[in-house]
C-alpha cells in the first residue's frame, strides 16, 4: 500500500505484522522531509489498528535500509536556520514516535544502514541484517551536528566506546562488526533474512501483547534517566496483565498443555 500523500513511503499489513518500507531505492532510501511525514501517517494506523502486534521497517530496491537524510533536499529543508531547525524538530519527534512505539518494532536491514538510518535503526527494539550490510556515522565528514537523544540512543545500543569509535572516525563497520558490538541481533544470508525476520515477528505477535507492551514501556523507562521515569505507568501496565483474560488463557493453555491464543484482554 503506497502512502496516499508520498509515493516513497509504503506500508503492507501482513496478519499482525505492520511493514514500514522506505521506497527510494534510487537514492539509496535517503529520507525527505515528506517522507518523514509519511511514516508519521503510517504509524497512526499501526498504533491504532489493534490486529497489528509488531511493525518492521525495511527498505526497497535490495541495497539500503536508509542511507540517511536526502542531501538533494537540504536546500530546500535545510538551507537556512530556521528550515534546519524545523527540520531537526520534525525528524526528533518522528524518531522518538518509533523509539517510544508502543509495539516491538523490527529493522530489516539489507545493505547500507548510514546516519539517519542508523539513528533510525537504533530507535527500533531490534535489528536484524543481511550479510552484505555496511553501517557508519559520517556527521562528521559532513559538518553535521547530532542532538543528544539521537546519540543516547546509539550508545543505549552499543555502549559508550563502540559509540564513539562510529561517531568520531566516520567510517564503516561491516555485518560481522555490528553483530559483535551488539549492534544487530543476527546476522543472515541475505536470501534467508526476509523469512527470518517474518518468522521472528509472527514469534512476538503469538506472545500476550498485553505483556509485550509491559515489557516494551519498562524497558524505555530503565534506560531514562531515574528522575524522569514513569513507575507508576508500569505498576499499571503490570497490573493490566495479571488482571486480564490472557492471563487466564495462559494458565489454562499451561495446564492444558497447548498454545495460548492471546487476545490482547
Amino acid at each position: 500500500m503506497t502512502d496516499t500523500q508520498n509515493d516513497k513511503m509504503l506500508s503492507r499489513k501482513d496478519g499482525a505484522v505492520g511493514h514500514v518500507i522506505f521506497n527510494n531505492p534510487e537514492r539509496h532510501n535517503a529520507v525527505s522531509l515528506e517522507m518523514w511525514d509519511a511514516v508519521d501517517r503510517i504509524l497512526d494506523d499501526f498504533e491504532k489498528d489493534a490486529a497489528i502486534r509488531v511493525v518492521v521497517l525495511s527498505g526497497a530496491g535490495g541495497k539500503s535500509f536508509v542511507s540517511g537524510a536526502d542531501i538533494s533536499k537540504f536546500e530546500k529543508e535545510r538551507g537556512s536556520e530556521e528550515a534546519v531547525r524545523h527540520y531537526n524538530e520534525r525528524i526528533k519527534v518522528v524518531y522518538e514516535r518509533i523509539h517510544q512505539f508502543p509495539k516491538p518494532t523490527i529493522a530489516m536491514i539489507d545493505g547500507y544502514c548510514i546516519g539517519g538510518g542508523l539513528n533510525l535503526a537504533v530507535a527500533c527494539d531490534l535489528r536484524f541484517c543481511s550479510e552484505k550490510s555496511k553501517f557508519a556515522m559520517p556527521a562528521a565528514r559532513l559538518a553535521l551536528g547530532y542532538p543528544y537523544s539521537a546519540i543516547k540512543r546509539l550508545m543505549d545500543a552499543v555502549g559508550a566506546s563502540a559509540a564513539k569509535n562510529l561517531m568520531f572516525s566516520a567510517g564503516r563497520i561491516d555485518a560481522g562488526e555490528a553483530y559483535r558490538i551488539g549492534l544487530i541481533q543476527e546476522v543472515l544470508a541475505e536470501e534467508e533474512l526476509e523469512s527470518h525476520v517474518s518468522a521472528y515477528a509472527a514469534k512476538i505477535s503469538a506472545n500476550a501483547p498485553l505483556t509485550v507492551k509491559a515489557m516494551k514501556l519498562i524497558s524505555n523507562e530503565v534506560l531514562k534517566d531515574p528522575a524522569e521515569r514513569d513507575l507508576a505507568a508500569c505498576d499499571r501496565l503490570v497490573d493490566a496483565c495479571f488482571a486480564s483474560e490472557d492471563y487466564k488463557e495462559g494458565r489454562r493453555a499451561f495446564m492444558e498443555k497447548r498454545e495460548p491464543q492471546f487476545q490482547g484482554k
